[in-house]
């Protein structure tokens, strides 16, 4: 086989015999033929390749979150109706929000005062994902609050509602409310 300078070279010389055209197109020519036949080579050449494995891990995740740490519920004359011994008063200023990556999960919910002496439930009102339990008297056991929560980020307003009784007198109950979101 002819080395591409020996082709190039007899190209020449046949175009030169052929041609009496001028010395410009000869080198136009010659110039494209050489760039066509010398560096196709070079771009068609293959120097190496490498791959390795890239593996993503998806661990189970559960996050939790209250966007207002303090929620004050004050029983005053303004809830009082003569006649009545219950007086009530409720808030809804709270947001709970969550986001989950399992299945099948539920938010429970369970207040740390053993002994509380006014009543303190909780309800979650328009939850974007998920059934709310009906309104939940909290208490130091678990209790549901709301289920079918699994792969979702979702949020609900918590409307706490506070009950005392005229004949359970003056006082001050201090919650620490915990949610959790577990398997249900």
């Amino acid at each position: 086989m002819d080395s591409p300078t020996h082709i190039l070279n007899r190209f020449a010389m046949e175009i030169k015999t052929a041609m009496s055209a001028s010395r410009y197109v000869r080198t136009v020519v010659l110039a494209f033929l050489a760039g066509t036949f010398l560096l196709a080579p070079c771009r068609a050449q293959v120097y190496g390749t490498a791959n390795h494995t890239v593996t993503v891990v998806v661990q189970p995740v559960t996050t939790l979150r209250v966007n207002i740490g303090t929620a004050n519920l004050n029983i005053s004359g303004a809830n009082a109706v003569a006649g009545v011994d219950a007086m009530t008063v409720t808030d809804q200023s709270t947001t709970l929000l969550w986001g989950t990556n399992s299945s099948l999960r539920k938010i429970t919910v369970s207040t740390s005062l053993g002994t509380p002496l006014f009543t303190l439930k909780v309800l979650a009102v328009n939850p974007t994902v998920g059934t709310a339990s009906p309104e939940v008297t909290l208490s130091t056991l678990s209790t549901d609050f709301m289920l079918n929560i699994g792969r979702s980020s979702g949020s609900c307003s918590l409307r706490y509602t506070g009950i005392a009784l005229a004949s359970q007198g003056t006082g001050t109950d201090a919650h620490t409310i915990t949610f959790t979101v577990q398997a249900q």
